[in-house]
């Protein structure tokens, strides 16, 4: 079965930088839109960032955006999101999903968690002095 693995986060302090990794394991990336999430204590759940299975369509929220980069290493089967300048705002547990199909791929960031068929457990990221 299919499973997905979030690692790199950490503590870092304001400014700093750090690259969470999503791999996958008994499945290939290739074909799948890859989407980050993060949900933080009393805020709702954010799409991040999102990459079509292309690699052509990137999509960043706002709050984001300038900031974190997502790629994808396909001899690794991983996808990268490189997070520079970081805040005491982006403390989060970030997640990874996977889907085949997320329409439209022009606006991939607002798509939901529902839409993905297939989710990580999370990495935690605290940013603080």
């Amino acid at each position: 079965q299919g499973q997905l693995v979030e690692s790199g986060g950490e503590l870092v302090q304001p400014g700093g930088s750090l690259r969470l990794s999503c791999a996958a394991s008994g499945f290939s990336l290739d074909y799948y839109a890859i989407g980050w999430f993060r949900t933080a204590p009393g805020k709702e759940r954010e799409g991040v960032s999102c990459l079509s299975s292309s690699d052509n369509t990137t999509g960043y929220a706002d709050s984001v955006k300038g900031r974190f980069t997502i790629s994808r290493d396909k001899s690794k089967n991983t996808v990268f999101l490189q997070m520079n300048s970081l805040k005491p705002e982006d403390t989060a547990t970030y997640y990874c999903a996977a889907a085949l199909l997320i329409a439209p791929i022009s606006d991939c960031v607002k798509a939901t968690w529902d839409e993905y068929d297939a989710w990580g457990q999370g990495t935690q990221v605290t940013v603080s002095s």
